[in-house]
């Protein structure tokens, strides 16, 4: 969970309360294709932004190893 920030739980879960709501009030009828869309739109967007923080993680730990190679090979001058 340590790619998720409080916000983005927060959204996650307004989303996911809306979502129950409208379809509590909307019952099965045709606009719970809007809403389905609007929930996947939501949970891609969450999803895009978790693979960003890992991806960044990535890139600050091979960065880091880097530095480290570097300042090891200035020591060996």
């Amino acid at each position: 969970m340590k790619h998720f920030d409080a916000g983005s739980i927060l959204v996650i879960l307004f989303t996911l309360v809306l979502f129950v709501l409208a379809l509590f009030f909307t019952g099965l009828t045709h606009d719970i294709l809007l809403e389905a869309g609007v929930f996947l739109v939501s949970v891609k967007l969450i999803v895009m932004a978790y693979k960003a923080s890992k991806s960044a993680s990535k890139v600050e730990r091979e960065l880091k190893e880097i530095k480290d190679m570097l300042k090891r090979a200035s020591r060996n001058i």
